[in-house]
């Protein structure tokens, strides 16, 4: 069978579209309901599709931050199942009057949430991204669009697939979700260009597909943009918490984007953190600062490019400063805007940080792995903005959706 053209899947997520967006809330309920319950009966193939994809992955040499990224399982194909049905779950998002009021003149205006349409989607390596953003578009009344990378191509198509009988199973349409299996550079600048198309573009992958996007894409943009997480060990820390909070950050899963990558500490305290964290995380590689390697000998050296950087690995930069306002300022110069953390007891300490610090998110004694759509109550995400325009963080149903303005008078005309 030929693969489809991206003309062909453009047509049909348009003709889609609008059958999409008049769905009762029921219909884009029982969608998602239906297609959790094909994911689970699809296990078997889904499995053997990502089979593939790992074992093309480690031929070409992938790192196993890369094929952590890509490997499904049981856990992971039930918790695919079960995001959907937890976001069928979530109250509708479509209609909900935002602001209502009457002028003086007699008429009375309200703003109207309204699906955005099409949304398109590029993301790299992560197949349970098809299932979450497909399962928060139609919950939202859109469409989702996506493409995918060529290393993650087997399990995208066979849960795409399961998706699409669900749909069907529910009577909605199944280009309700649509997968570009033409993975070629070209036809991803293609794709970046659909203007009349596409409602909106939103990337999830690494600096090169970001660059990618500003240089070519001609469709609205919101950024799912590097994840280079702080966390800052304040003067008042407890230190045995802030040893905890650090290796979950870092360790737990250190190829995702909401894991720590830069580690700021309190001189005062710098030492005996570096003592508890090279006991309770040894296979952590830590990139350090002149000041980080007199007390520890372990520390390399660190490049100044090393301190901006999102690793995606089992690597971390440190640097010592002498009080929270310096933390502050090395987080700016150096953050990506995504999650930045501060472990203090002191309120006022952790307040100063928590107004002060520009991202998208802010964490108080707590890990940056709970930056997370599904953390956060969102059921899933579509991506973690880390720009300030229409959307910002973790991007549930309330980000898929625009505003209508509906006026409503009496025969009212302009004087």
């Amino acid at each position: 069978m030929s693969t489809p053209s991206l003309d062909d899947v453009a047509h049909r997520v348009q003709r889609a579209a609008p059958l999409v967006a008049a769905l009762s809330d029921a219909q884009r309920r029982n969608a998602l309901v239906q297609a959790a319950a094909s994911i689970r009966r699809h296990e078997a193939a889904i499995l053997a599709a990502n089979e593939q994809d790992q074992e093309s992955a480690a031929a070409e040499g992938a790192s196993p931050t890369v094929v952590d990224r890509l490997r499904l399982d049981a856990n992971r194909i039930e918790s695919m199942a079960q995001g959907l049905e937890t976001v069928a779950a979530l109250p509708d998002p479509v209609g909900v009057i935002v602001e209502q009021r009457t002028l003086a003149n007699g008429l009375a205006i309200e703003r109207v949430q309204v699906p955005l349409g099409i949304v398109g989607v590029i993301y790299e390596n992560r197949p349970n991204v098809t299932c979450d953003v497909a399962g928060l578009c139609v919950r939202s009344g859109n469409v989702a669009f996506l493409r995918g990378s060529s290393g993650a191509l087997h399990s995208n198509k066979a849960i795409v697939a399961a998706l699409q009988e669900g749909f069907s199973d529910a009577g909605i349409p199944v280009d309700a979700v649509a997968l570009v299996e033409d993975v070629s550079h070209e036809n991803a600048i293609a794709f970046m260009q659909l203007t009349d198309v596409l409602d909106v573009l939103i990337p999830r992958g690494g600096p090169r597909l970001i660059r990618s996007m500003r240089e070519h894409a001609t469709v609205p943009i919101i950024l799912d943009g590097d994840g280079n997480c702080h966390i800052y060990i304040d003067e008042f820390a407890d230190l045995e918490m802030a040893t905890t909070i650090v290796v979950n950050a870092k360790t737990q899963r250190p190829g995702v984007c909401n894991a720590m990558e830069s580690l700021v500490l309190h001189e005062s305290i710098a030492g005996e953190m570096l003592d508890m964290l090279s006991r309770t995380m040894p296979e952590v590689r830590l990139l350090g600062d002149e000041r980080a390697i007199a007390l520890d000998h372990r520390i390399e050296a660190a490049t100044v490019d090393d301190f901006s950087t999102e690793f995606l690995d089992l690597v971390a930069s440190v640097a010592l400063v002498d009080s929270v306002h310096d933390a502050i300022d090395h987080i700016a110069r150096h953050g990506s805007g995504h999650s930045e953390a501060i472990i203090t007891r002191d309120q006022e300490t952790a307040e100063l940080f928590l107004s002060r610090v520009d991202a998208a998110a802010v964490l108080w004694n707590a890990s940056t792995r709970f930056v997370d759509g599904g953390e956060l109550g969102l059921g899933s995400e579509v991506g973690i903005s880390t720009q300030k325009l229409h959307a910002r963080g973790p991007m549930g149903l309330a980000a898929l959706m625009s505003i209508k303005w509906v006026i409503r008078g009496e025969g009212q005309i302009r004087s």
